[in-house]
This record gives structure tokens, C-alpha cells and sequence, in this order.
């Protein structure tokens, strides 16, 4: 969670990348600062290395592309959060209708994608744990893994998903019982 200081280097960071001279440089530490929070919300929601990989690559196109017009009415993580956030949503579609399965059977597969991670563990609290978490209808999840592991306020992720506080805290309430029932069901 980014701290007030951090917004200032952001200004920065922008303003930096919109001198064209100074853009490529501006541009790398912008990556450097956020590529790995990035990867990691990702990859909660995908699952496979090679998968986050490529949508990140994405999203930090989309960076570039777009950056010269950011207008800083949010910060610039929750930004970077939200596009992450749609390509990774998108990706997920994408998957869904490429397979033509029921969502049913679309959990069944992240499950196997889980489960077929060579460092994979049953044993261990953490895969539980996200065995739990992709049985969340995708809202729910993704309000969950914002919460829970970028601890990210609800005010911050109003701005990402684009909608209300009131909506994000009862998502994630709902989330957070179906993750303890899950857990308490093993």
C-alpha cells in the first residue's frame, strides 16, 4: 500500500515520462516500482507463471501507450491496478470462450491449474487457501485477493473496479464466509 511519499515519486514519475527525454528512463523505474505487485494480483487470478507473464507484458503496453494522457484524478497505482485488472478479467473470458465450458467446469480447470503448480503442497495453509479463493465467483475473488493480500482500502479499490464501497465491503464479507466455509470443510 502505497504511502503519501509515494504519490509525490508518482507525480513524478509521470510528469517524467511525458518529457520525451526523460520518458524511457521514467518509464523503466515506473515498471521497476509496480512490475512485481502487479505480477502477483495477476497471477492470483489466473494462476500459471506463463500466463500473468504475458498479460503483464500487456498491461505495461497499455502503460505506454496511455500514460501521456494519465490526468492523475486517482493515483497512479490504482490505475496500474485497474488495467491490470481488465486484461487479466479479459483473459479470463478469453479462456472461458475459447473452451466453450460452463463456469462450473471453468473452476474445475483453474483448480487443476492449481493443483498442477510443481511447488504445490495440500498440506500447506497458503494452497488451501487458494484452493478456497477459486471457488469465489470472479467479483468475489478479486475483491478478496485486493483485500487480503495488497491490503488495499476499500476507497482504493472503489477506484479500480469502479464501484462502491458499501458494494466492496459486503462483496468481501461474502467472500471472506465462503473462504472459512471452504476451510472448515477439509
Amino acid at each position: 500500500m502505497p504511502d503519501p511519499s509515494d504519490q509525490l515519486d508518482d507525480h513524478i514519475l509521470v510528469a517524467s515520462f511525458k518529457n520525451e527525454q526523460t520518458r524511457e528512463e521514467a518509464f523503466t523505474k515506473l515498471v521497476h516500482k509496480y512490475q512485481e505487485r502487479l505480477y502477483w494480483h495477476i497471477r492470483r487470478m489466473v494462476v500459471e507463471h506463463e500466463d500473468t507473464n504475458d498479460i503483464l507484458q500487456n498491461v505495461f503496453i497499455k502503460v505506454w501507450k496511455n500514460l501521456a494522457e494519465f490526468r492523475e484524478e486517482s493515483n497512479l497505482y490504482t490505475w496500474l491496478y485497474r488495467i491490470g485488472t481488465n486484461e487479466a478479467l479479459t483473459w479470463i473470458e478469453q479462456q472461458k470462450r475459447r473452451s466453450s465450458v460452463s463456469i462450473s467446469e471453468n473452476e474445475d480447470v483453474f483448480a487443476e491449474r492449481l493443483t498442477a503448480q510443481k511447488d504445490f503442497d495440500p498440506n500447506m495453509v497458503e494452497w488451501k487457501l487458494q484452493q478456497a479463493i477459486h471457488t469465489l465467483p470472479e467479483k468475489q475473488k478479486l475483491v478478496f485477493n485486493l483485500r487480503y493480500y495488497d491490503e488495499m482500502p476499500y476507497e482504493d479499490m472503489a477506484g479500480v473496479l469502479g464501484t462502491s464501497v458499501g458494494a466492496l465491503k459486503a462483496s468481501y464479507h461474502h467472500a471472506v464466509k465462503k473462504v472459512e466455509a471452504f476451510l472448515k470443510g477439509i
